[in-house]
């Protein structure tokens, strides 16, 4: 998946070692998986060359980083045809949230 990370997340990540960051559209602290259990535990971290990009390696639990209850959030190719989806969903979204654990 891709997210924004800004200090605060960074912060709370190395502090953790769970996976945190800003959400965008809410304006807060986001802890990935708090209110769907799909919670990242940081395995690796990584920065580019220029020190302006982040990759985490995490061990995603709960099987589903996408809210759409996809492994990953990169599930779909394009080519001249246009978008094909080329995974399966793990878990049924409807069943994602409300699951704090």
């Amino acid at each position: 998946m891709v997210a924004y990370m800004n200090r605060l997340a960074w912060e709370q990540t190395l502090a953790t070692g769970k996976a945190h960051y800003w959400s965008t559209s809410r304006n807060e602290l986001w802890l990935k998986g708090d209110t769907s259990g799909n919670v990242q535990d940081v395995r690796e971290l990584r920065v580019d060359c220029d020190a302006d990009a982040v990759l985490l390696k995490v061990q995603q639990r709960g099987g589903a980083a996408c809210h759409l209850g996809y492994k990953s959030c990169f599930f779909r190719t394009a080519d001249q045809r246009g978008w094909h989806t080329v995974a399966e969903p793990v878990v049924d979204p409807a069943q994602l949230y409300g699951k704090k654990k």
